[in-house]
């Protein structure tokens, strides 16, 4: 069911890998989970990414990884993945084989201690935004312009964090997703060199 070029990936993240953390939660997180779905495409694969709607929360209007906060009736981490996706981008949760459950990253600025869902897109169909309130914007994104090393930058917030971050898709992706989708990227072996001395404050 998935594809040889994944393979690696698949085989790589079942190893409980590393991730790109930000610590141990200090005070009583908020569960949540988030999808990270890789689906077929022209030129290889490619990665679906959402952009959140303008409004008052932490992560407004940023690049994100479709997701949201656990709820009690959900089977596992999983379900919330899968849930969300479906209530954010209208995808069908049979037309997605999960691969591997990744460790549980913490979130500072909201408090969020994320699970990331690793899932092959093996069934593709038309997507759409489900609540205006919260997305704004569905993308596809080719894993050629991923990890292509002109689009590679790190960033470096007010609080003084230095992080990976992407020039993808008119999009500046960066915090918690641009870590995860580097993290990604050096998991399935696409990592190119690139000119990690060029840092942006944001």
């Amino acid at each position: 069911m998935i594809p040889e070029w994944l393979l690696p990936i698949a085989q790589a993240s079942r190893d409980t890998p590393k991730l790109t953390s930000q610590g141990l939660p200090i005070r009583n997180p908020r569960e949540a989970a988030v999808l990270i779905l890789i689906g077929p495409s022209e030129d290889h694969g490619d990665v679906l990414l959402i952009e959140r709607a303008i409004g008052k929360d932490k992560h407004s209007g940023q690049p994100a990884f479709p997701g949201g906060q656990v709820e009690l009736f959900d089977e596992s981490r999983s379900a919330t993945a899968l849930r969300e996706a479906h209530e954010e981008t209208g995808l069908d949760p049979a037309s997605v084989h999960v691969i591997a459950q990744l460790p549980d990253l913490w979130v500072p600025p909201s408090n969020y201690l994320v699970t990331p869902i690793l899932a092959w897109w093996h069934d593709p169909h038309d997507l759409a935004v489900g609540d205006t309130a919260e997305v704004q914007r569905i993308h596809r994104v080719p894993i050629s312009e991923i990890t292509n090393p002109s689009n590679r930058i790190m960033v470096r917030t007010p609080s003084g964090f230095i992080g990976p971050a992407f020039n993808i898709a008119s999009m500046l992706v960066w915090g918690f997703t641009g870590g995860l989708l580097s993290d990604i990227v050096d998991l399935g072996g696409w990592t190119q060199p690139w000119d990690q001395s060029q840092i942006k404050d944001i």
